[in-house]
């Protein structure tokens, strides 16, 4: 049993790896393209600032609801103990700064 190979197997080989070496190289060229790198970035980019949008939402929305459970029961009522000192300080906080605005006028 010889390995041995013909000329015309070696040159088969020979062209086909050429073949596979030029599509590795047409993908390397492609992946260190300026145009492919800036567009890998700025993918990677939006990935970030949407899941930074998104926790923010998140966050945001959680803490609208706790306000919103300080301020109204379980059932939709607004909690009259909690909801007039809160606006009279509202009311108080925006009497001052008038009051302040009117003075720096004068």
């Amino acid at each position: 049993m010889s390995d041995a190979r013909t000329p015309a197997q070696i040159e088969a080989d020979i062209i086909s790896r050429r073949e596979q070496l030029a599509v590795v190289l047409d993908e390397i060229g492609v992946r260190v393209h300026p145009k492919t790198i800036m567009g890998d970035a700025k993918a990677k980019a939006a990935e970030a600032v949407d899941r930074t949008a998104g926790r923010a939402f998140v966050a945001v929305n959680r803490t609208v609801s706790d306000v919103k459970a300080q301020f109204v029961s379980e059932d939709g009522a607004p909690r009259l103990e909690r909801v007039i000192p809160a606006a009279m300080l509202a009311v108080g906080v925006v009497g001052l700064l008038a009051a302040s605005k009117r003075r720096r006028k004068k």
